[in-house]
């Protein structure tokens, strides 16, 4: 399972954190945005490595 952080505010995108590989980075981008029923939703974050070898897609930019 992939660390967690909270949602982040307008026009932030952005993280130094990769939820992919569970380390830093400084190309990491929104990917997922995780609703929950209750209590606040989560984000998921992933470095340009992880998104190239998992074929992931930042978040906006999915079909």
């Amino acid at each position: 399972m992939h660390s967690i952080h909270a949602v982040p505010g307008p026009g932030s995108a952005e993280s130094d954190w990769c939820d992919w590989h569970k380390g830093p980075s400084g190309t990491a981008v929104l990917i997922e945005i995780v609703e929950q029923g209750s209590g606040p939703g989560t984000v998921l974050y992933a470095c340009a490595l992880c998104r190239e070898q998992r074929r992931l897609r930042p978040y906006g930019e999915q079909p």
